[in-house]
């Protein structure tokens, strides 16, 4: 018998963060908008990286619009 284990992750990593005028749609709190680096590793070697920005929530951490 065969048995595969793949050891796949992704990490997302917030670099710099900066206050943004409106709300958050859903709790309705404050929004920054965030350089997000994110990295996908394979048995804990990284095999992808992409870095872009994104507005997100201060309060629930929801992401509300993403920008390459």
């Amino acid at each position: 018998m065969v048995v595969f284990c793949f050891l796949v992750d992704q990490t997302r990593k917030i670099k710099r963060t900066k206050p943004v005028a409106g709300s958050c749609s859903r709790c309705r709190r404050g929004a920054s908008v965030a350089d997000i680096v994110t990295t996908t590793r394979f048995c804990y070697v990284p095999i992808y990286w992409r870095s872009h920005k994104a507005i997100i929530c201060t309060f629930c951490g929801a992401t509300l619009k993403t920008y390459s």
